[in-house]
């Protein structure tokens, strides 16, 4: 036995509880005076009441109406609930929904937002971390449900109407979003541009939905792996998500059945429920044209993330917080749009101008080292004759080809 080894592990172990000790007898406060008067002179007593008198500024507060608070409060209110016990009164749901949203509205800091609301700052962090896993619970069976055969039916009526898109299911996306190094500077999450990050995946509608979300991937993983191995990537592949059956395209029966799909930027691989513009520069007028209409129905992930982010403007920033909490607050920012509906948005509203600096959600780069299969192959192609033939073609689609606009 090494006695040396062991005599320095008992001193250890005394100089800590020496050290706790200290601690302990230093501490002077149970709950500060100046915490124990938020009743009276925090903000969410002094100024949050006098703002549902205000609409617009409780809207530019909160990025969410009175009335949307109000019913959001009644569906997460009593996973919030906390009971009382003899050291101190427990915060209630209506401040802890305040918290959190103030948090995901701004980005800022838990130190700003305890000063502001004369809270504790680890009492704000886990007030914030609460909440946003009870938002995500709360809601996503409602906002989020898995959608049936039937929903996607619907789904691809409404990207045939509004986006001149046949049998598709959606448009997927990737960003990478940057996070404060985490303890030990874990390298699981250091990325190719030398920042942390996790990664947020996300298929939409035509309506500027999300259906699916899937975050959490490690920034340091390869953008190839981050689909593939993501849980969205999987059940895709797995054929977990019960499309419908292959169907001809409107007033082209001669093509034959064609796969539902969904649409994607050159980031993700071409599969056969997958389609991803051709590369290159020196493409054939008629790739132009497929790659333009794809473009154009790629808006919709690009206007979601763009609201996504001025609404939410935690996404502006660096998150301050670790992994597992940055998880849970992109999903509940994301459950969130939902909840407000499109047309409710006002996000031009909320563009204004705080000085917080440059995005920092950023694209995932372009994949490679695949081959596409011959069936996937098949179907782009299949597209593409229909896109060019009279009946798929729409009207803009050569002029913005010309002036090369849309295409990628």
């Amino acid at each position: 036995m090494d006695l040396s080894t062991s005599s320095s592990s008992s001193d250890d172990e005394f100089i800590f509880m020496l050290f706790k000790e200290e601690r302990k007898r230093k501490r002077r406060y149970w709950v500060h005076p100046i915490l124990e008067e938020r009743e009276v002179h925090g903000d969410f007593r002094r100024l949050i009441k006098e703002l549902k008198l205000y609409h617009d500024r409780f809207h530019r507060y909160f990025r969410v109406s009175v009335s949307q608070f109000e019913s959001l409060l009644k569906l997460v209110a009593p996973s919030l609930c906390k009971s009382r016990t003899n050291f101190r009164k427990p915060i209630n749901p209506e401040q802890r929904l305040a918290v959190c949203l103030r948090f995901l509205g701004t980005g800022d800091s838990y130190r700003t937002i305890a000063s502001s609301l004369s809270l504790g700052i680890s009492t704000v962090a886990r007030v914030v971390a609460e909440t946003c896993d009870a938002i995500w619970s709360c809601l996503k069976d409602e906002y989020m449900p898995v959608p049936t055969e039937d929903v996607w039916r619907s789904i691809a009526k409404r990207f045939q109407e509004r986006w001149s898109l046949p049998n598709c299911l959606g448009v997927i996306d990737g960003k990478r979003i940057a996070v404060q190094s985490p303890g030990n500077s874990a390298t699981f999450l250091y990325d190719y541009k030398g920042t942390f990050s996790v990664v947020l995946l996300t298929l939409t509608d035509a309506d500027y939905r999300f259906l699916v979300v899937d975050v959490g991937s490690c920034g340091s993983s390869s953008d190839v792996g981050i689909f593939t191995n993501s849980a969205l990537g999987k059940a895709l592949q797995d054929g977990a998500f019960n499309f419908p059956a292959p169907a001809e395209l409107p007033g082209a029966p001669e093509l034959g059945k064609v796969n539902h799909v969904i649409v994607a930027n050159e980031t993700f691989p071409l599969k056969p429920y997958l389609l991803r513009p051709y590369p290159g520069r020196q493409l054939l007028p008629e790739m132009k044209v497929f790659n333009c209409r794809l473009s154009r129905a790629r808006q919709v992930s690009e206007n979601c993330f763009s609201n996504l982010s001025q609404r939410f403007r935690f996404f502006q920033r660096r998150l301050q917080v670790s992994p597992a909490v940055a998880d849970s607050a992109v999903k509940a920012a994301c459950i969130l749009c939902n909840y407000v509906s499109p047309s409710e948005q006002n996000i031009q509203d909320l563009q204004e101008d705080d000085g917080s600096g440059c995005v920092v959600i950023e694209p995932l780069r372009q994949m490679g080292g695949y081959r596409a299969s011959h069936e996937a192959q098949s179907v782009r192609n299949t597209y593409k004759k229909y896109f060019n033939s009279p009946a798929g073609q729409v009207d803009w689609q050569y002029e913005h080809v010309s002036n090369g606009l849309g295409g990628d």
